[in-house]
């Protein structure tokens, strides 16, 4: 079989998938061949609407063509350069026009190739940081239950979701954890931010008397929790921490890969919610999905501390071959051409009442327990099948796939995140399958 062949391999033993339960897909495979826009199609040529931008990812839905002929031009200009020691002038353009996005002072990119490099990276800058200043002895992370931060060992170390950590041992030292934010029993169906849970934050003051600030190097946080299944903070929450980790000298990171580039209605969550952290992670939207990247993001000070000593010596002994890319580098900028000339950010925005409403719709639904939104991302939390966990979320994603809709769950949650570019039929699309396919779930 060639490689550009579109049919159905003939073995599909080789590849070990991510995330997925490898012998229920191989025996039924689910293949996607190509994009365009709102839709992929299937190996069987049927079309299947986008309700998860792929992972969070294709913001500017799939194969936009400002997006392909720059991607294409750069492969054909220069596919690769290094970044050690050596520049290309896109990844400079880029960095600039990312910080030039952030809030005042948010302004120094560094590039990785994903969310999880982009945890870690953030993790390791945050031990140096504070180590450059004379106070080495700040080693300690503090995550939050619940939360994703990609699955490198710092990132699964300060995450909190029970089924990535269990396996691989101790991991890191020297990490805590909040409590979440999730509190169906107050919060259900919330429309926005919930309004009880925002004392939950006064758990890092417990956490800096039990191991001392001087010890504590940063706090990282979703501002809104995805993967684990959209959980939003409650009112004045990421404000309560950031208040907190300025008090006791505590650096705060927001893990932004999904809530960046225009999710929320904005074009980051610090510009949402008015809360200004140290340092973002960033992947996902930046190149909306097209080409592997990501980044961090980091205040003036933290990258001023780093630029001392002799000006030949390297102030950051850490990178990846790949960071900063010419072709991501490349993807990135068009990435953005394509939020800034369609204002999908704003388009976000706007459609955002019409994509709550749709999905409130839903309450009375067969085995819905709760409903959460927030700009274009929202939830559907199913009631559990007694003794099979995450059994009947899973049937309603392979129906919603039979009905020609993708979307993802977590646990017995569905989540959804569609591309910026979404219209309100394809929302009615969406909700409607959704509704159909809840009747039809044991």
């Amino acid at each position: 079989m060639s490689s550009s062949s579109s049919s159905v391999p003939n073995n599909l033993d080789a590849f070990w998938m991510p995330f997925t339960a490898n012998r229920q897909f191989k025996s039924n495979p689910r293949m996607l061949v190509s994009a365009k826009g709102m839709h992929y199609t299937n190996a069987e040529g049927g079309k299947v609407l986008d309700g998860t931008a792929g992972l969070w990812c294709c913001n500017a839905g799939h194969s936009d063509p400002r997006v392909v002929e720059a991607v294409s031009n750069q492969i054909s200009e220069m596919d690769y350069a290094p970044a050690f020691q050596m520049g290309h002038p896109k990844v400079f353009e880029l960095a600039a026009r990312v910080s030039a996005m952030l809030p005042n002072g948010l302004d120094h990119v560094f590039f990785t190739n994903s969310g999880s490099e982009s945890v870690d990276t953030a993790l390791k800058i945050a031990l140096a940081y504070h180590r450059a200043r004379g106070e080495g002895t700040r080693t300690r992370f503090i995550g939050r239950e619940r939360g994703y931060h990609g699955v490198g060992f710092g990132g699964i170390t300060v995450g909190g979701i029970v089924a990535n950590r269990k396996t691989f041992g101790p991991l890191l030292a020297g990490a805590d954890h909040l409590s979440h934010t999730h509190l169906p029993e107050k919060n259900a169906y919330t429309r926005g931010l919930p309004e009880y849970g925002t004392e939950l934050a006064d758990e890092l003051e417990k956490l800096v008397t039990l191991h001392d600030a001087s010890n504590i190097a940063a706090v990282i946080v979703e501002p809104v929790a995805g993967s684990t299944g959209v959980i939003m903070p409650p009112k004045g929450y990421l404000e309560r921490l950031r208040k907190i980790c300025d008090k006791h000298g505590i650096l705060l990171i927001f893990d932004e890969v999904i809530t960046g580039f225009g999710r929320l209605g904005a074009s980051f969550a610090t510009e949402y919610f008015d809360v200004k952290p140290d340092l973002i992670t960033m992947a996902k939207g930046l190149t909306g999905g097209t080409i592997p990247m990501g980044g961090v993001v980091c205040t003036k000070d933290i990258y001023d501390t780093f630029m001392t000593g002799p000006d030949n010596m390297i102030e950051l002994f850490h990178g990846y071959t790949y960071s900063g890319h010419p072709v991501a580098a490349a993807a990135g900028l068009a990435a953005l051409d394509c939020y800034q000339e369609d204002s999908l950010f704003e388009r976000a925005n706007d459609l955002a009442g019409y994509w709550e409403d749709a999905l409130h719709s839903l309450k009375g639904c067969p085995h819905v327990t709760d409903l959460r939104n927030l700009g274009l991302i929202g939830a559907i939390e199913l009631e559990p099948i007694p003794g099979k966990p995450t059994a009947r979320a899973f049937d309603a994603f392979l129906k919603c796939y039979e009905k020609g809709v993708l979307i993802r769950t977590t646990g017995d949650i569905i989540a959804l995140s569609p591309p910026l570019i979404i219209e309100k039929e394809h929302i009615d699309q969406i909700f409607d399958t959704i509704r159909s396919v809840l009747s039809e779930l044991d």
